[in-house]
């Protein structure tokens, strides 16, 4: 999974898919290509969904993983980011996503909503809203989502949600006053911190990317680079190639323990601009 996340320049890594609070945990892995798949098929579909990670462990590449699974003739996704807009901003920002025109009230802009997620069920096109940094939508919000899911009588669900955010958004979800939202989530899942080997593999796979034939970091500094960045990608990037450049510089063939860690204190300062 790491390495198809790197291929895509994608902020990633191999990390297994947890079950939330009370829920079965999934059966381990064998393989990175097993844990991938995982990640992806663990969430089904059409039901609603809950993802949750801390930063910069994969939220964003499982739902692109996602949204290669679902067959574009079956299914309408609409993707949206900016969840700190109060009720009526926030579903005319919905409005906008699926290219309808956004009307003067909430309850206006809802109807609309609400017709048109009727019109694809008509078409046999189940739409999915795939809603990221769910952690920060506003209260007002949350309580009204479950409507959004709520047609045919709650017969059948016209429309799926999969919520993403940081893991305090299982706190929000689990408060009785959004428990009508919580009751319709069918799957909840979170995302394991990476390991040791994932950090490793990633390095591994963006050196021979880079035209490496070998792997240029020691073992202790493999080790040091996966603990000073929790196994986030973005600061694996940035730390790896100061690393990189540094040895270059000092004509270092590979990039030790002393010289990674020199690296990791340099990178805690503040830089002066000149």
């Amino acid at each position: 999974m790491a390495r198809d996340r790197a291929e895509r320049g994608e902020v990633g890594g191999l990390f297994a898919t947890r079950p939330g609070p009370s829920q079965p945990r999934l059966p381990e892995s064998t393989s990175p290509a097993e844990n991938k798949e995982r990640d992806v098929h663990a969430i089904p579909d059409p039901p609603s969904n809950v993802l949750s990670a801390e930063p910069g462990v994969g939220k964003t590449c499982t739902l692109r993983a996602l949204r290669r699974r679902l067959p574009e003739t079956e299914y309408r996704l609409t993707y949206c980011h900016n969840a700190t807009l109060g009720r009526r901003d926030f579903y005319r920002q919905l409005c906008l996503a699926l290219g309808l025109s956004p009307r003067a009230t909430a309850a206006a802009v809802f109807h609309s909503v609400s017709s048109h997620v009727e019109e694809l069920g008509r078409q046999r096109v189940h739409p999915v809203f795939l809603l990221d940094e769910a952690h920060l939508l506003q209260q007002q919000v949350l309580e009204h989502l479950h409507v959004l899911a709520n047609y045919q009588w709650d017969q059948k669900p016209l429309m799926s949600m999969v919520l993403v955010g940081l893991p305090e958004l299982w706190g929000q979800l689990s408060l009785r006053k959004n428990r009508s939202l919580w009751s319709r989530i069918n799957c909840r899942l979170s995302i394991e911190s990476p390991s040791v080997a994932d950090t490793t593999e990633y390095v591994e796979h963006r050196l021979r990317r880079a035209g490496a034939d070998k792997l240029l970091l020691g073992s202790d500094a493999l080790t040091i680079l996966h603990e000073a960045t929790h196994g986030q990608l973005r600061d694996i990037d940035r730390i790896a190639t100061n690393a990189l450049r540094t040895a270059a510089r000092r004509k270092q063939s590979m990039v030790d323990r002393e010289l990674l860690e020199g690296v990791l204190e340099r990178d805690q300062q503040p830089r002066c601009e000149s």
